[in-house]
């Protein structure tokens, strides 16, 4: 079980419909584990190491279909390098697939992260705000690369958080500057990673496919482990996504500039606001720092796989789950970006019209859907998470309905920006929630005013005091899984 709190969420309530819910969510986080399709991908044959699988590869790609066949007697040295919530899990199937011939490589992983590796060095680094272990990260990375040869092969991870653990700022902008700007816009104004990346790609030595540049003249092959904007799973052209479109997979060709950074901290108000070591470098557009682009990658002959392909995902095994429980599946929607709270209190009224007219679908029912929710916090100094608030906004909207019962997941185990913020020190970092119609009135029971904590987006003490707070061990970041099930 990822779910480490069953018995206490399960244990008043809606006890039935809890179960349920609870199932459905550990079903759909048991699906966000990297770690067999990379047993699937790799395959050693005697001295050969054979890497391919038409599953993880994208449609387009001139290589679709091709194994890549290494012979070892002719591979000197091989590593793993990359970054992102969970990228443990990816680096740990090369371990024990190659065992002795894995050299060793780096992994930044996020604070709190068990240590899975044994041969791969890992560095912990913070998330959603970078620290100085991210940086720290990049330069064990950077110290490998120039050790690269010809003879070497390198295979790179990106997952989700990898926009925030790789961070190596450029010259002249400090870590501080990068801090203030993703503090500022993600958090305080509720920027997405969308709006956020031309940014971080424009102001950091390692994004937007640098990473990459640094690792020639070795082979390069790389895995991407999450897909949130659809470019690998669900575009109808993915290759040529990936290859004119990609802002966040690091390890690849990047779609950003910098007019669109300094675009993107215009529209979000944050321009003035921004360091003037920032501003100041953005205005060059210095050539010699842009990101990489189509013609530069498609030059090296780097493999992609994607390790996360959608049918293999949270939501069809949450709706796999559901059908299996006995509810009707009906998939919302495979990638949602709106306001956490305002998405809670409309799929709770889409709920409540179920369980009243049974329109515009008939309970018993799950309503399922992923993607990236939004806080927008302003000068707020709660914690919480997009989940929690979600569940908790939901809450309100259907108390005192007994057929009703609501929970949210972050896949990777920790929603929102998690302990990095907390006053809270006897409350751990929560994944998520999950409540009914009766949570409402267990608050007030309990001395919490919901309303007020949704107003300080200081969610996570109010779940935790009413036993509605979701626990989970960490693991691969494929965005939030949300279930609403009518009984």
């Amino acid at each position: 079980m990822r779910i480490t709190n069953a018995d206490t969420l399960t244990s008043h309530g809606h006890v039935a419909g809890r179960k349920a819910a609870l199932a459905i969510l550990e079903a759909g986080l048991q699906a966000a584990d990297p770690y067999y399709n990379v047993l699937r991908l790799l395959k050693l044959e005697g001295r050969a190491l054979i890497v391919g699988n038409r599953d993880f590869e994208p449609e387009g790609s001139p290589y679709f279909g091709q194994d890549q066949v290494f012979d070892l007697d002719r591979i000197e040295r091989i590593f793993v390098v990359g970054a992102g919530k969970g990228s443990q899990r990816a680096a740990k199937a090369f371990e024990d697939v190659l065992g002795d011939r894995l050299t060793g490589g780096v992994i930044i992983a996020k604070h709190d992260d068990p240590l899975e590796l044994e041969r791969i060095e890992v560095v912990y680094g913070a998330h959603p705000v970078p620290d100085e272990g991210c940086v720290r990260g990049c330069q064990r990375i950077l110290e490998l690369a120039r050790t690269l040869t010809p003879r070497d092969l390198v295979f790179t991870i990106a997952g989700n958080g990898v926009s925030a653990l790789l961070t190596l700022p450029v010259p002249g902008v400090s870590l501080e500057d990068i801090r203030q700007i993703t503090y500022m816009m993600q958090i305080e104004h509720g920027a997405s990673t969308g709006d956020l990346n031309p940014v971080r790609n424009n102001l950091d030595q390692m994004k937007g496919g640098k990473i990459s540049r640094y690792l020639r003249p070795a082979t390069v092959s790389h895995l991407v482990l999450a897909d949130p904007s659809g470019l690998m799973n669900s575009s109808p052209t993915p290759y040529e996504d990936l290859m004119t479109k990609n802002r966040w997979l690091h390890n690849l060709p990047d779609a950003t500039s910098y007019e669109q950074a300094i675009a993107m901290l215009k529209k979000h108000d944050c321009w003035e606001r921004a360091s003037a070591a920032a501003r100041a470098f953005l205005e060059k557009a210095d050539p010699a720092w842009e990101t990489v682009r189509r013609a530069e990658f498609e030059s090296w002959g780097d493999r992609i796989y994607g390790m996360m392909p959608y049918e293999l995902g949270m939501l069809p095994t949450a709706e796999a789950k559901a059908r299996e429980l006995g509810f009707t599946p009906h998939c919302m929607t495979s990638f949602l970006h709106a306001e956490a709270r305002e998405v809670g209190v409309v799929y709770a009224a889409i709920a409540d019209n179920c369980a009243r007219e049974g329109k515009p679908f008939q309970p018993p029912l799950a309503m399922i859907s992923g993607g990236e929710l939004l806080v927008t916090v302003g000068n707020e100094n709660g914690v919480g998470g997009r989940n929690q608030e979600f569940c908790l906004s939901a809450a309100v909207k259907i108390a005192g309905n007994p057929r009703i019962v609501i929970g949210g997941v972050d896949s990777d185990g920790t929603d929102g920006p998690g302990t990095q913020f907390s006053e809270y020190k006897d409350i751990p970092c929560l994944a998520g929630a999950i409540v009914d119609g009766y949570t409402l009135a267990e608050a007030q029971a309990a001395g919490v005013d919901v309303t007020a904590e949704l107003r300080r987006h200081n969610t996570t003490y109010a779940l935790w005091k009413t036993g509605n707070g979701v626990v989970a061990t960490h693991g691969v970041s494929m965005c939030d899984l949300d279930v609403i099930l009518v009984l």
